[in-house]
């Protein structure tokens, strides 16, 4: 799977319990309703700038070795570094909602509408998550069709700056991968351009070598975890 993609807006729908996390609600809990109809704006603001694009580059494990190895920056032992030695296929991906989010975005706060920016920027980051989440629904489905995968294969995503690997990572990423082809550039700092991206790696391998245990030093320093719950959903499948 190597090549250029176009997502919808059904492929970038945020989750409202989960834009609403990012501004400290719990999920579950009743918001007034002028929080309701924050988020609504929000979300009209959001899919009527969105622009979804992503591209995908097969990579074999040779290759993305090279890619992992970055500036040479990452933990000594991490999930990747230990996964990636076992896959099956491999492929490098970057996403984005487009400039027009981030405008959108940035003209709020200029304007003094606060809340509807803070509320378009929470709703912004989960699409973008929701996003590379269905770049990792499409490698599954199309190795599923040619047979690649087994009921035993796990599909999971892996970002540079998560989990031991290093931001710096995405220097050698994006050389590989090119998304700038998509509108993507990569600051000096590894931010990427437009704001509202995801870069990272989609790994197929055996279930099993998904499910590591938080045990890992860079551990003790997360704060969110949130890899647990992914990692649950994977292997219960």
């Amino acid at each position: 799977m190597t090549g250029v993609l176009t997502l919808s807006a059904a492929d970038i729908h945020p989750d409202r319990e989960a834009a609403l996390g990012y501004q400290g609600i719990a999920p579950g809990t009743a918001v007034p309703q002028h929080i309701d109809d924050l988020y609504d704006t929000a979300l009209e603001l959001l899919l009527h700038t969105v622009e979804p694009m992503a591209v995908v580059s097969e990579i074999s494990r040779e290759e993305f070795a090279a890619v992992y190895e970055g500036a040479g920056r990452n933990d000594p032992v991490t999930p990747v570094g230990d996964i990636f030695p076992h896959a099956d296929y491999l492929a490098l991906f970057a996403v984005t909602l487009g400039e027009h989010v981030s405008e959108a975005i940035g003209r709020c706060f200029t304007s003094n509408e606060f809340a509807t920016g803070s509320m378009l920027d929470a709703a912004a980051s989960v699409a973008a998550d929701t996003a590379a989440d269905a770049i990792e629904r499409r490698v599954a489905a199309v190795l599923q069709a040619d047979g690649r995968a087994t009921p035993d294969t796990g599909v999971l995503r892996y970002s540079p700056g998560y989990c031991g690997w290093h931001v710096s990572g995405q220097r050698k990423l994006f050389d590989y991968l090119r998304p700038e082809r998509i509108g993507l550039q990569l600051g000096a700092s590894y931010l990427m351009q437009p704001l509202k991206s995801v870069s990272g790696v989609v790994i197929a391998a055996p279930k099993k070598v998904h499910g590591f245990a938080p045990s890992y030093e860079f551990c003790r320093r997360c704060e969110t975890r949130s890899c647990r719950e992914r990692i649950r959903a994977l292997l219960a499948r």
